[in-house]
């Protein structure tokens, strides 16, 4: 057996010396689930990123990436789930990395997962304030600025990142419950409406493989962003050997069909000759605009604060992997112990405190910036959430290839009794499709920013995600010289290796 199967964390207390840990057997699998699709905020994406789609590719097909994508990613669930039996860590990529590919290469892991995260989260604030504010000015008269809206998330996410996680999952399942309920309702409008007659159109591989269909991807791929979130739950979960894959298996599959179906909805209510036109009219306001139309104003307002709620959700989710991820690192004294700090609640207080931090200073430096923005009112989206969460998108896609490619080294180092199919086949095929959805961000860049042609901003963003990760690599590297101690402990803290 090998060193690296049965060298044991450098130490089993989680908070910097109290001896408290995370919850324990808190979560089960519709919690997960509620939580990995609050991640992905389902009514965000139909109203905002399907007719963004439309609207910046041209691409009809858009309903059928999500299926070409759900694919993809149940390859990557095959290993990524069966991994998930054996690693218990609230570092989940940083984790499986690491025993995957080494430890140095964890490290660097978890600085992407680290910058990636958090630019999702905070990116979301743009989008978030932006929303909130412009509903609450038309509906009331007031001139409230998008920063103000922001801030009020932020002090309840904060406040209930450090309490208890199941209330954050019991919040997270009745906003995301809702959420559904709205789209349903667009969705039966829409078919009910179908000006053009009942069309296949968005459904039709020759409407999605056309010269846009990178773009068209790469846009898609944003939406599942979240997914992978069970296993940062695994040491909360109440039966993680199985709960984690089973979370990860339900919520790929509704996240796939219902975005396709919602897609498809969408091309069928406006037509598909108009789709493309519509989205690049109104935008994000499509949806509502849309049941204003053939709804009611009021079934419209209701959408509205859904889709801010939506968007409060998607925070909380990944507020609390953030926090989970500075907690599994301070742990392991890959930085700082205090890190690991947990308080009665069984809340990672220490990571969820800096995540806060990290959102308030960078809500703080766009709200000033925007000042003298030329960009308007449409500052905080165009800029702050656009700029950050795919910025984050790149990180994570990218932590995704690699992952697929540790389940491989993983199973080869363990004997673990699985299929060749769950050990080398799924892996290598998501290594190879999500490698191909990854090339196509990094060309398509640009377009996903929304610049045009060259742009320093389409090297320096990637840069973000990518140097941290180097550097991580470095400091890993470093660690195994000089405090091997901490580096023999680096992916297991916490979280036994039940096959060594």
């Amino acid at each position: 057996m090998s060193r690296e199967q049965t060298v044991p964390p450098p130490s089993t207390t989680t908070d910097g010396g109290s001896g408290r840990g995370l919850s324990k057997r808190t979560l089960g699998v519709p919690s997960l689930v509620f939580m990995i699709i609050a991640a992905s905020a389902p009514l965000t994406v139909v109203a905002g990123g399907i007719p963004s789609n439309f609207a910046v590719t041209g691409n009809i097909g858009i309903p059928l990436s999500f299926i070409v994508l759900g694919v993809c990613l149940v390859l990557f669930t095959a290993g990524y789930a069966a991994m998930s039996a054996h690693i218990r860590n609230a570092g989940a990529f940083y984790a499986y990395i690491a025993q995957g590919l080494g430890r140095a290469t964890g490290v660097g892991a978890a600085w992407v997962a680290l910058i990636s995260y958090n630019a999702m989260q905070v990116g979301i604030y743009g989008l978030f304030g932006f929303a909130s504010a412009s509903f609450v000015n038309g509906k009331f008269g007031l001139n409230i600025p998008w920063w103000v809206a922001a801030l009020v998330g932020f002090v309840i996410v904060g406040w209930l990142g450090i309490n208890k996680v199941d209330l954050s999952a019991k919040v997270i399942g009745v906003l995301v419950g809702l959420e559904f309920l709205a789209v349903i309702v667009f969705d039966v409008v829409a078919f009910a409406v179908s000006p053009e007659g009942f069309s296949g159109a968005g459904l039709a591989p020759s409407s999605l493989f056309t010269a846009g269909v990178g773009a068209a991807l790469a846009f898609s791929m944003a939406a599942f962003m979240g997914f992978e979130s069970a296993a940062i739950y695994s040491e909360e979960a109440k039966d993680p050997t199985r709960s984690i894959a089973r979370a990860t298996y339900i919520a790929v599959g509704i996240i796939a069909l219902f975005y396709a179906f919602s897609g498809w909805a969408m091309t069928v209510g406006t037509g598909p000759s108009q789709v493309v036109g519509q989205a690049q009219e109104f935008g994000p306001d499509l949806l509502f605009v849309f049941l204003s139309e053939h709804g009611a104003v009021l079934i419209s307002d209701i959408a509205q604060v859904l889709f801010i709620t939506s968007l409060l959700a998607a925070l909380i989710a990944f507020h609390n992997a953030v926090a989970r991820y500075v907690f599994s690192l301070g742990r392991e004294s890959v930085l700082p112990r205090g890190f690991a700090r947990v308080n009665a609640r069984h809340a990672p207080v220490a990571g969820s405190l800096t995540q806060s931090a990290v959102a308030l200073v960078m809500l703080v430096v766009f709200a000033i910036a925007g000042t003298d923005s030329e960009l308007g009112v449409m500052y905080p989206v165009l800029t702050f959430f656009t700029w950050l969460t795919n910025t984050a998108a790149f990180g994570l896609v990218l932590l995704l290839v690699l992952i697929s490619i540790a389940v491989i080294g993983y199973f080869r180092k363990h004997d673990s009794g699985y299929s060749v199919w769950t050990r080398v086949i799924a892996p290598g095929l998501a290594t190879l499709s999500l490698g191909t959805v990854f090339v196509l961000i990094v060309v398509n860049f640009n377009v996903l920013i929304g610049t045009e042609g060259f742009s320093p901003l389409s090297w320096i963003l990637p840069a973000l995600a990518v140097v941290p990760g180097i550097v991580g690599l470095l400091w890993g590297l470093r660690l195994k010289k000089t405090r091997p101690e901490i580096y023999q402990g680096i992916g297991f803290g916490g979280a036994d290796d039940t096959s060594a």
